[in-house]
């Protein structure tokens, strides 16, 4: 049987990690193959996390990642490391050091980050499923841009011991799958939780956020609403960002930034590594950040958080766009790109702030490119989302 690296013809997967690992030969995801995004540890290898810099000055891990191990331990075969972005700090999916892989459903378009290869490979078919990490998009934004489905779970309800860390209060896991019915399977693991699903008290839509994204992707995702509807009952229009989506943006960023630097500014200063285009700029803004603008930017986060408890009681579920478009041309220039990127980040910012879980789903096409409608609960409601998509898929 050809190897996954004569098979990747989309440049998903990493050849300077790469490892394989069996899962056990009875379980729940038993005869699945998936991909691990490489900044998951495994046991006796090194973990990249996209940069060769790390790479070099990290010795191999000790132990392998308790979310990665849960998959294993439920049967699924781990057939190679998967590509992220630098750091995982970026939304693109273009590694300056590893190249881009392929976005399958739009191609000459980036695959959008920084859970890149691992969304690459899920869209391609070259695994059944994908596992990722998302700290300010990195796994519902590439679903989006790929047509495929991303969860984003409740911050704190899987573990995330043995992954590199970005910004720890907003990093979560993720994972990737073609249908729905997998991504509740891959997520009952991941989740260790087999309890039934509660009933959706009520649907809330977004209409700022719907705003936010412009004429045409709300246009897009008309039927999907409808679809949505026509399960939960009419919806009910709601704005999310009374302060903004620009302001959610600036805030985001300023925490990320500041959570950034606490982890990796002793490293950056004594390795001073070759950080590629935005990756760069953005350490260089972290190392600088102004606490000022931090405390600020937190206690709008739990203005936001706050709100979004009440606004999310009693089962409720929030639809809105995933993305404001579609998967940029590959090689855009980066000042129109960080544009875009402050335009995503100010809607991909609202399940961070609630630490909320939240699922994309792949039920629009713009310009004959995917993208995706998001559906948010309430903390801890993770198989409610889980199961609104599955029952989505089988109308």
């Amino acid at each position: 049987m050809p190897t996954i690296h004569e098979r990747d013809t989309l440049g998903a997967f990493t050849r300077h990690t790469h490892v394989e690992c069996r899962g056990r030969d009875d379980g729940p995801l038993t005869g699945l193959t998936f991909a691990g995004k490489d900044l998951y540890d495994i046991a006796g290898h090194r973990t990249g996390f996209g940069s060769p810099d790390w790479l070099g000055s990290h010795a191999p891990a000790q132990r392998t990642a308790t979310a990665l191990q849960r998959l294993l331990d439920a049967g699924a075969h781990m057939v190679g490391k998967a590509h992220t972005d630098e750091m995982a700090w970026s939304l693109f999916g273009e590694n300056a050091h590893y190249g881009t892989p392929v976005n399958p459903k739009a191609p000459g378009r980036v695959p959008g980050g920084s859970s890149s290869g691992s969304a690459s490979a899920v869209s391609g078919g070259l695994v059944d499923f994908a596992l990722g990490s998302d700290t300010g998009g990195s796994v519902r934004f590439p679903a989006s841009l790929c047509g495929i489905y991303g969860m984003r779970p409740s911050h704190g309800r899987i573990p995330l011991d043995g992954a590199c860390a970005l910004a720890p209060t907003f990093d979560t896991p993720g994972w990737f799958a073609r249908d729905a019915a997998l991504m509740s399977r891959v997520g009952r693991v991941l989740l260790a939780d087999d309890r039934p699903a509660p009933s959706v008290g009520r649907l809330l839509i977004a209409a700022d956020a719907f705003a936010h994204a412009g004429d045409a992707v709300t246009a897009a995702l008309a039927d999907a609403v409808a679809s949505v509807e026509s399960l939960l009952g009419a919806g009910e229009r709601v704005t999310v960002a009374t302060e903004g989506f620009d302001v959610w943006a600036e805030t985001f960023r300023n925490l990320q930034a500041s959570e950034a630097w606490a982890e990796h500014g002793a490293w950056v200063e004594a390795v001073h590594p070759s950080f590629g285009p935005g990756v760069k700029e953005r350490f260089e803004y972290a190392r600088n950040v102004d606490p000022g603008r931090v405390v600020e930017a937190a206690a709008t986060r739990e203005s936001v958080a706050k709100r979004m408890v009440a606004l999310l009681a009693g089962n409720a579920v929030l639809a809105l766009p995933t993305a404001p478009g579609i998967a940029p041309l590959r090689n855009s220039p980066l000042d129109s790109m960080n544009v875009f990127r402050a335009k995503c980040i100010g809607l991909l910012a609202l399940a961070g702030f609630a630490r909320a879980p939240q699922i994309s789903l792949p039920l629009g096409t713009l310009d004959g490119c995917p993208v995706g409608l998001s559906l948010i609960a309430a903390p801890g409601n993770d198989v409610l989302l889980l199961d609104v998509a599955a029952r989505l898929a089988s109308r």
